[in-house]
């Protein structure tokens, strides 16, 4: 009897054995596919399934997976989160209705759902470097298409959100003026919101510097270099400026990681080369869309920081603590805000009324007031701390690099919740997945080396 080798075994079962495929991979393509779909106008009567959806396959998962392994430092923080939630269920008097309180309650669960179902996953260092491509891979196509639709209006534009058609300007306020005169949407991307392209361009950079960092393959330098430049391009043309401060938080703290293990050659590498990608692409940025590209990315320099997002987002945190908090300490009331209210609430009592939701922090605090804001910052805490800790860790090798990569993915995610409710979206569940993943990956690492050490 003749054992199968690999090479024997058909060819996505091989690439699976290649890959060192994972439930983890399965809940990313399939989270990028249902993202996909909803751009089609075919499947517009599907819209609520599928965003439902993207949240049900991690309950399904935390359901389905045996709950065994090594805890993520963040898990206790966490179920700290979804106890304080299930407590506003329970009790809190102004809940929107049973079924929005409900749905948002299984939202965080989904959200922080990867914590606890990853853990059982046999996660290799190649398993999570198969992910990160998977990812870079993705958000880099968003970002290209987000370059067509700039380059070929009209082409490559995919289906508008109904929430923006159905707005006041319908999306007026949302088209910029190219060089050539041409009004087109900010570059959507993969996604059905003008600007959209910039979070994936985000991303793209991120992940591509990453991977060039990790690998010496010049054609995939290259590629990692095109993909980085491209992501640049659309957040300038995006014109979403807090995007573009969110790059450098994240690029510095990718520095500073480098300076901190003493990788000198690959620190003086990434900053020259960043620099220069930097300043190339707000060249072709400006020469594609013009003074107006200009003029919104130079307004960043026209006064200090603070002043700047003071102007744009900042009132949105000082409304939060000034006027919100002393209103809501322990919340107000589960289904009050967001997709949750549009889909699931009731709005007939004025007690429970729909609330307006711009950045995390307000979010979090309509959830579940202060002990839920504390709860969720232990919990990012604990995820930085790890990925750092990661990071630093040169008995990693060069494993490490991806360490130093999701640390400053987390910080820039922490960045975003003073912008955007990013953890009640499905951006919350690929942070966690992420920051799972590479603890698993770690923790694989070290038991292989200790079986290696022992086996006789």
């Amino acid at each position: 009897m003749t054992l199968k080798t690999t090479q024997d075994l058909p060819y996505f079962a091989r690439l699976r054995a290649q890959l060192d495929w994972t439930w983890a991979h399965t809940f990313i393509l399939l989270q990028f596919s249902l993202q996909i779909l909803l751009l089609f106008p075919q499947f517009s009567i599907l819209r609520v399934p599928m965003r439902i959806a993207s949240f049900a396959l991690s309950l399904f998962l935390l359901l389905f997976l045996p709950q065994k392994g090594a805890k993520h430092p963040a898990s206790t923080s966490a179920i700290w989160i979804l106890a304080i939630m299930l407590l506003q269920f329970c009790i809190h008097p102004h809940i929107n209705s049973m079924m929005a309180g409900a749905a948002q309650y299984a939202m965080y669960l989904a959200i922080l759902g990867p914590l606890f179902w990853v853990k059982s996953l046999k996660i290799t260092p190649r398993g999570f470097e198969s992910l990160i491509f998977m990812m870079w891979g993705f958000h880099t196509l968003s970002a290209a298409f987000g370059l067509l639709q700039v380059y070929y209006p009209g082409q490559f534009e995919v289906s508008l959100s109904t929430a923006i058609k159905n707005s006041a300007y319908g999306g007026e306020n949302l088209l910029i003026t190219l060089a050539n005169g041409e009004q087109v949407y900010r570059p959507m991307g993969l996604t059905d919101t003008p600007g959209g392209a910039a979070t994936a361009g985000l991303y793209a950079l991120l992940f591509a510097v990453g991977i060039a960092l990790k690998n010496k393959n010049p054609g995939l330098r290259i590629a990692c270099i095109s993909s980085a430049a491209i992501g640049i391009f659309c957040i300038y043309l995006s014109q979403i400026r807090s995007v573009l401060v969110f790059a450098a938080i994240c690029m510095v703290c990718m520095a500073t990681v480098l300076a901190r293990t003493g990788q000198f050659g690959r620190l003086v590498a990434m900053t020259s080369g960043v620099t220069t990608l930097f300043v190339a692409s707000f060249s072709w940025a400006v020469a594609v869309g013009g003074t107006s590209t200009l003029e919104r990315i130079s307004s960043l320099f026209a006064d200090d920081a603070s002043a700047v997002y003071q102007e744009n987002r900042g009132h949105f945190l000082q409304n939060t603590i000034e006027s919100l908090l002393p209103q809501y300490p322990l919340g107000a009331g589960l289904g009050r805000w967001g997709m949750i209210n549009g889909y699931f609430g009731d709005n007939t009592y004025l007690v429970s009324k729909p609330l307006w939701v711009e950045i995390q922090w307000t979010g979090w605090l309509f959830d579940g007031g202060v002990p839920l804001i504390i709860a969720y910052i232990a919990a990012l805490f604990f995820a930085c701390l790890t990925a750092w800790k990661i990071a630093i860790n040169r008995k990693l090798g060069d494993f490490s690099v991806w360490g130093g990569l999701i640390f400053a993915y987390n910080i820039g995610a922490l960045a975003v919740t003073f912008n955007y409710p990013l953890f009640l979206s499905q951006g919350g569940m690929e942070f966690w997945l992420l920051n799972a993943t590479l603890f698993v990956a770690v923790n694989n690492i070290r038991e292989e080396e200790v079986n290696h050490k022992f086996t006789p």
